[in-house]
């Protein structure tokens, strides 16, 4: 995410970055989702002093939290992004509830790798066809962290830059 941030503000983007109170404390397991949604709003409240739009992007659980706390908790927001939303748990082959992200009123983008077992391009396409302002962007080769074998080609910082390059255009574009 230090690689997006960067890129993303290097674009001209305002970015806020922050760390789960789980994260700070060096621990593996997170905190239970009420904390992490009390840290993300916080965040959000922060980051309302210094623009008047907010989109909410995260990796992985990051933006899972986020999209809870648009959706469940109604906190308006922009937009929302996400790099790799986790629909399909580790060690399962079931997805995820996803009645959050249907409560969302704010425009969606969703980055899937096609070989990320967590977001898999096919389900997260069910998914992005239920919602009103959604859309799904597919990285080829991409796994979870959006790293490519060589024999694509690109480096896993070409990809990045690619994905920003295309998050800015798209939040630039928002009404």
């Amino acid at each position: 995410m230090v690689t997006m941030r960067d890129d993303l503000a290097a674009g001209g983007l305002a970015v806020l970055t922050f760390d789960y109170p789980y994260m700070e404390a060096g621990r593996r397991a997170p905190d239970r989702l009420d904390r992490l949604l009390a840290t993300h709003e916080a965040a959000v409240v922060r980051m309302r002093r210094y623009v008047d739009r907010v989109v909410l992007a995260g990796k992985s659980m990051g933006g899972r939290v986020g999209a809870h706390l648009a959706g469940d908790r109604a906190v308006a927001v922009a937009g929302l992004v996400y790099y790799g939303y986790p629909l399909v748990p580790l060690g399962t082959a079931e997805p995820r509830p996803t009645d959050h992200l249907e409560q969302i009123e704010a425009p969606q983008l969703f980055f899937a790798g096609t070989r990320d077992r967590l977001s898999p391009p096919d389900l997260v396409r069910g998914v992005v066809a239920r919602l009103p302002a959604a859309r799904l962007v597919v990285v080829d080769d991409a796994d979870h962290a959006f790293a490519v074998p060589k024999r694509s080609g690109r480096t896993q910082d070409d990809v990045l830059a690619e994905i920003a390059a295309e998050t800015i255009e798209w939040v630039l574009a928002l009404p």
